[in-house]
């Protein structure tokens, strides 16, 4: 029976680019499947002659070849670039489809083509707390990080005396072995090597091969003016050193504010509750007031003025951590009640009250309505 032609079976036109022969083959690949198709006796047929085109196509020699030649290319010696692509060996056709689609999954993403790069380092976090004050003016802060580097003794590369690993004989350098399962090709992390494509005879004594050492590292971390609780900084390589000689992860710092005794914060505004003596409120006065900055700024409270009255004070607020400006400072009055009067200050306040009630009659019909209630209740 006559071969169809390689580039009708995949269903594409001759001038069908890599890519365009790649998603046209993993498209077959699923349709033709003999574990999808277990009532079509033909599939695994159609499956193996998917795969057999692919393998001439995918490769830029045998294809040229195929172009120029046809199905004879690769009968009778003709040269089409080593074995017959009919030999029954699809394996390394279907496993270019399957590494696309479960590749990063089985975790081969990371060296496809090649040997593994040096693994990068984790990167860590550290919780740091500041007052409120520090968080408006901002601060040049000095930490302490527990945290794996480089070892000195071999230079990160984790081989006794700094010498060369040498390439793992179990995977080639690859970092990954494939196992064949039925119609797939299913890829692991190298047993022998985990995953790095090389093996050291002889490790260091210092790290025992990781190339990391556990130490505490110093390190001064600017905070900017206008950090809030959640605000993160991040140190570029600063974070755990890679394994072997791999490059440094990040370190990220987060903010955390305390709360302060007399301020609170809503973004950039602050809000204080200030104290006012019952005499202030009524006839009007001022008051001093802290300011976040350290200062005390003189506000003015009117006359008859009631508790739970906000004043603001203008960009007396913190500064805004991404732009210009800063917020405002609100001011609640809370109006106390005097307590422990002397004689002289209660026979003052009952002169007080009895000339609000003559000053206002309303009053006065309210007070006397009140002493008739309780006359009757204890009649």
């Amino acid at each position: 029976m006559a071969k169809r032609d390689y580039y009708e079976v995949l269903g594409v036109a001759r001038g069908a680019s890599a890519d365009e022969l790649k998603k046209a083959y993993r498209t077959k690949a699923k349709e033709l499947h003999p574990d999808r198709n277990s009532d079509n006796p033909d599939a695994e047929a159609q499956f193996k002659e998917a795969n057999e085109a692919y393998e001439v196509l995918k490769d830029a020699n045998k294809k040229a070849a195929y172009d120029r030649y046809g199905h004879a290319a690769f009968e009778g010696g003709m040269g089409g670039g080593g074995q017959r692509p009919g030999g029954g060996d699809f394996s390394s056709a279907f496993s270019d489809v399957f590494e696309d689609l479960f590749g990063d999954f089985m975790g081969g993403g990371a060296q496809r083509g090649g040997r593994q790069r040096a693994m990068r380092g984790s990167d860590l976090r550290y919780n740091l707390g500041i007052s409120l004050e520090d968080a408006y003016a901002g601060l040049q802060k000095a930490i302490t990080v527990p945290t794996s580097v480089s070892c000195d003794g071999c230079d990160g590369s984790g081989a006794e005396g700094g010498a060369e690993p040498q390439t793992c004989p179990t995977c080639s350098g690859m970092g990954k072995v494939r196992a064949q399962q039925g119609f797939f090709t299913v890829e692991r992390t190298c047993p022998t090597c985990s995953g790095i494509g090389q093996i050291i005879k002889n490790p260091c004594r210092s790290c025992g091969g990781s190339g990391r050492q556990e130490k505490e590292r110093s390190l001064s971390v600017n905070i900017p003016a206008g950090v809030e609780t959640g605000t993160r900084i991040r140190l570029a390589g600063e974070g755990e050193a890679g394994l072997r000689g791999g490059p440094a992860g990040d370190l990220y710092i987060f903010i955390e504010v305390k709360e302060h005794a007399l301020f609170q914060r809503e973004g950039v505004d602050l809000f204080c509750r200030v104290p006012v003596a019952m005499a202030t409120a009524a006839i009007g006065g001022d008051v001093e007031v802290p300011t976040i900055d350290g200062g005390r700024s003189r506000v003015k409270v009117p006359a008859g003025s009631q508790s739970g009255r906000q004043m603001r004070l203008r960009s007396k607020g913190m500064p805004a951590l991404r732009g210009a400006g800063s917020g405002d400072m609100f001011i609640e009055l809370a109006v106390e009640t005097p307590v422990n009067l002397t004689s002289k200050q209660k026979e003052l306040l009952r002169e007080f009250e009895k000339l609000s009630e003559e000053n206002n009659p309303h009053l006065s019909s309210f007070f006397s309505k009140v002493k008739s209630f309780w006359e009757d209740m204890k009649s």
